[in-house]
């Protein structure tokens, strides 16, 4: 009698497992990576994201070689929030951002470019410098002398202005320019740098015309006062600033500064990465 494989649960498994595909590493890895990527996007879009100082327009509170955190949720979304601009969003504004703010936004007519400046103006403000004297609405800011901002020079850092160098007693080079604290009317104080007037300039940034900011827009200033392309300047292609900043362009407010590098470091030498380490700016809020 010719034996068979009786039919039932056990046999019906077996089959069922031999018909079985084997299981795929690699697919497993890719559904792993895409949904690292997207959880990433989230936080990056929503929640916060980093950025990384890229000129010394926000002096003295921000060198080149500066990595800080931006908090994403403080004024809205748009589709500034996401990754490239990705018109996916529409404009959510629930909040208009405080006088002295530091902010990141996409600079307009800079083809996407991420800026960094402190808000100076809300809509309906007045804004004017006067011989280099910021004037808000009518009444000049408060601005107090006080010690000047030394930093030294390195490969993140040049001192551009030959009238501010000094060579130390060890024979180091620094930079030595005066600094000021400014009071805005809220009470927010922070500093700034006057490197004063530069007298080259067709357009002199420490005397202006009087800006009245527009509804739905901000005024924004570097504290660089004498080295920062900003809300004084007009937009391309009549000048090389942001003029008004709409606030569906506003990406994040400034919260902490996570890490910081003279830009000495050489990556095939592990130990230069602590020795190029500003450590005593990291952890510093706004």
């Amino acid at each position: 009698m010719e034996n068979t494989t009786p039919a039932g649960p056990e046999g019906a498994d077996k089959t069922a497992g031999a018909a079985a595909a084997p299981k795929s590493e690699w697919r497993d890895l890719g559904l792993f990576l895409l949904k690292l990527a997207v959880v990433v996007i989230v936080i990056r879009s929503f929640i916060f994201s980093p950025f990384n100082i890229p000129s010394e327009s926000m002096l003295p509170r921000l060198l080149i070689g500066d990595y800080l955190f931006i908090t994403k949720f403080n004024y809205g979304y748009s589709r500034h929030s996401l990754p490239f601009s990705v018109p996916l969003l529409p404009n959510m504004h629930w909040a208009d951002p405080a006088r002295g703010d530091v902010v990141v936004f996409k600079a307009p007519e800079h083809n996407g470019e991420d800026w960094i400046k402190r808000v100076i103006g809300l809509p309906g403000d007045t804004v004017q410098m006067v011989g280099g004297q910021l004037i808000l609405n009518g009444k000049p800011v408060p601005k107090e002398k006080i010690a000047d901002f030394i930093v030294p020079v390195s490969p993140n850092f040049g001192c551009e202005k030959i009238q501010f160098q000094e060579t130390t007693a060890d024979g180091k080079v620094q930079c030595r320019i005066p600094r000021y604290r400014e009071t805005l009317p809220n009470g927010k104080q922070y500093e700034v740098l006057d490197q004063g007037t530069d007298p080259n300039r067709a357009f002199d940034p420490d005397n202006t015309e009087v800006y009245t900011v527009p509804p739905g827009h901000v005024f924004l200033m570097g504290d660089n006062r004498d080295d920062s392309t900003d809300s004084r300047f007009a937009q391309p292609p009549n000048g090389p600033g942001i003029g008004f900043v709409p606030m569906a362009n506003l990406e994040g407010r400034a919260v902490a500064t996570f890490w910081s590098t003279d830009g000495s470091a050489n990556w095939f030498l592990p130990w230069t990465w602590f020795t190029a380490a500003r450590w005593e700016r990291m952890g510093r809020g706004f």
